[in-house]
């Protein structure tokens, strides 16, 4: 058979459906079929003529029985080339079904008028046999359809790591659904006792370092890691060494997300780079959480952004009495309302555009739904964005910041949980000393309604790095980036970052925010630094196109090499998790910073950047500027001490 004519069966048979009579006549067939062969091994070919009569009552109760049984499981209803398991147990639940009920009728039949429908091993026999021929059809069918619509011209031979309960069942899923256009030709295990055995008709190799030889040696491009391997391909350089050799890799979700069925398509996924950063799963209580917030009115601002809108999914599970969701970004805030009817539909949720320096539209807000606990997100947050808008920064970021946090005490809130950034930490940049000074302003607040004895909200501030997946960051534009054919740029060779994942940041909030008395910095344990060009390496390797350069475009505006979560002069205590830590700071006079800030506030509204940024260092005089026109500033105060 030529190549012509088999890409004329994969058309024919892929856009032919046999009708449900064809089916349904078909398996009748097979049950007269199933009775005569099964007449013919009881008596022998030359003698089951003489049981014709007999014969003919077997066969015309066998296809009423079967025919009733055939219609209560809808055996006929499926597309026979994509016949499963679950077909199978149908055919052998209605022949089971139908031959019994024909035994006892012929027990009953013999009992009260000393007339059989038929033998019991005719009909026992007749029933094996159906069933053997039905299942083994349908199984041939689906086999030859497979085959034939199989390209093995465009077949990917793969291994796959890891060997135990996820392992085989990928492989299984590979076997059954030749669509997936995989070739198994091997398993990769750690463990030695697993190692040269034969798993699904392949062997089991260990990961050492012939793996790359023998990978190459069989042609294999792709590696498909088991979801219970991706912590132990964290660990270890496999996955460099890996893509070094354009072997791209590949991950199913865990076992339970497949809901008891087969692996579909769409599961399988390329390995992303979020995948392979060295980071321990991070826990949090949910039972206090929860305590906190089920049956609140919870506000979020910022809540189509990155953090605001992972926050509110967290909290969206821990049954909320209302959400009340405020952004001035009237597009991303129409896509988390969409959202909310999909996921959330019995959550009472308001989406309000509003922004939030926007002081009688916030207090109308609050007049109206009296949030109880208050996350607040919203933010300006892009550096060079910041750098080159300074009235802005301080407009949304502080003066923003002063309006919830003064309304959260005037509406009887319990709580205020502030998002603040490691660009807090001796600041060099205009938006880091902002949202420095949001923390000043809150935490002075926090202390001075302490000492009042006010039955005050507890004020607690959360200061954590760069999230990975958030709009803007250095992940999504790398991505953009390596899609376009490059070049990759990065600011600097030797810069470095902090990162978490956006739900690992969002679930440290809610964590810190059930903790404390109120005026406590929340910082979190951040793991390791990444290199920011070791991660634009690892991400070219895993998009395949090594052809993309990277090129380096030099500091922007008010960006340092390394970012601090602590400043040096501060201390930390731990708290009951891990991943949390208290930050020391020195506190301020609530109402020397209060008018200060009042200052700095209408100096903003001058639009004179120079007087505004001289005002921001005048509150934190470690704000230091680098690679910025407000350097000249700390040139001068140098000079005058």
């Amino acid at each position: 058979m030529n190549s012509s004519h088999i890409r004329f069966f994969r058309q024919y048979l892929s856009s032919r459906v046999l009708p449900i009579w064809t089916i349904l006549l078909g398996d009748m067939f097979l049950i007269v079929l199933s009775t005569l062969i099964a007449y013919c091994l009881r008596y022998g070919f030359a003698n089951f003529m003489e049981k014709s009569i007999a014969m003919d009552s077997v066969i015309l109760w066998s296809v009423a029985a079967n025919l009733i049984f055939f219609r209560v499981f809808r055996t006929y209803s499926n597309v026979l080339r994509f016949s499963s398991f679950v077909d199978i147990m149908r055919i052998f639940a209605a022949l089971t079904s139908a031959y019994l009920l024909l035994i006892v009728l012929s027990v009953l039949f013999d009992s009260f008028w000393g007339q059989k429908i038929g033998s019991i091993d005719i009909l026992v026999m007749a029933y094996i046999i159906s069933f053997s021929i039905m299942s083994g059809s349908r199984i041939l069918i689906k086999t030859v359809f497979d085959i034939l619509s199989f390209d093995r011209s465009h077949c990917t031979s793969v291994f796959i790591y890891g060997v135990k309960e996820a392992g085989v069942n990928i492989a299984k899923t590979f076997n059954t659904d030749l669509r997936f256009h995989y070739r198994l030709r091997g398993f990769i295990a750690d463990e030695p006792e697993l190692v040269n055995k034969i798993v699904m008709g392949v062997r089991v190799y260990p990961n050492d370092d012939r793996l790359i030889d023998l990978l190459n040696a069989r042609g294999v491009q792709t590696v498909i890691v088991s979801p219970a391997k991706m912590e132990e391909l964290k660990k270890t350089d496999m996955a460099d060494q890996l893509l070094a050799q354009n072997i791209k890799l590949m991950t199913a979700p865990p076992l339970s997300e497949w809901n008891g069925k087969m692996l579909n398509r769409t599961q399988l996924k390329e390995i992303q780079i979020e995948d392979l950063l060295q980071r321990d799963p991070i826990e949090i209580d949910i039972h206090k959480v929860a305590s906190h917030l089920e049956g609140k009115r919870v506000m979020i601002t910022g809540a189509a952004g990155s953090i605001g809108s992972e926050i509110m999914r967290q909290v969206a599970s821990f049954n909320p009495y209302k959400l009340i969701l405020v952004d001035q970004a009237e597009t991303p805030l129409h896509d988390i309302r969409l959202e909310l009817q999909d996921s959330w539909r019995d959550i009472d949720a308001e989406t309000i555009i509003a922004n939030i320096s926007n002081a009688t539209r916030m207090e109308e807000i609050f007049q109206d739904y009296r949030p109880q606990y208050i996350f607040h997100a919203a933010a300006y947050k892009h550096v060079p964005m910041m750098e080159d808008n300074v009235s802005e920064s301080i407009q949304v970021n502080v003066c923003g910041t002063r309006i919830v946090a003064d309304l959260a005490v005037k509406y009887g809130a319990e709580k205020f949980v502030m998002i603040s950034t490691d660009k807090a930490v001796n600041p060099t940049n205009v938006m880091g000393c902002s949202k420095r000074i949001c923390e000043i302003y809150v935490q002075s607040l926090a202390k001075k309604l302490q000492k009042e004895g006010a039955n005050s909200p507890q004020f607690i501030t959360t200061r954590f790095g760069n999230v990975l997946g958030s709009n803007g960051s250095v992940i999504p534009r790398f991505r953009d980036q390596i899609q376009r054919g490059g070049p990759v740029t990065v600011t600097h060779p030797e810069i470095i970052r902090y990162f978490m994942t956006i739900p690992e940041a969002c679930r440290l909030v809610l964590e810190a925010g059930s903790m404390g008395s109120g005026g406590e910095i929340y910082i979190f344990d951040m793991g390791k630094p990444v290199k920011i060009v070791d991660l634009a390496k690892r991400m070219i390797i895993l998009s395949g196109r090594g052809d993309v350069k990277i090129e380096f475009t030099g500091l922007r505006h008010g960006e340092k090499l390394y970012e601090e979560l602590l400043n040096a002069k501060e201390l930390t205590k731990p708290t009951y998790h891990e991943k949390i830590m208290i930050a020391t700071v020195r506190e301020y006079n609530y109402d020397e910073v209060k008018e200060r800030i009042e200052k700095l506030i209408d100096v903003s509204f001058t639009y004179d950047q120079m007087k505004t940024v001289a005002a921001m260092k005048d509150i934190v005089p470690e704000f230091i500027s680098k690679n910025s026109c407000f350097e000249a500033l700390d040139k001068k105060m140098t000079s005058r001490i």
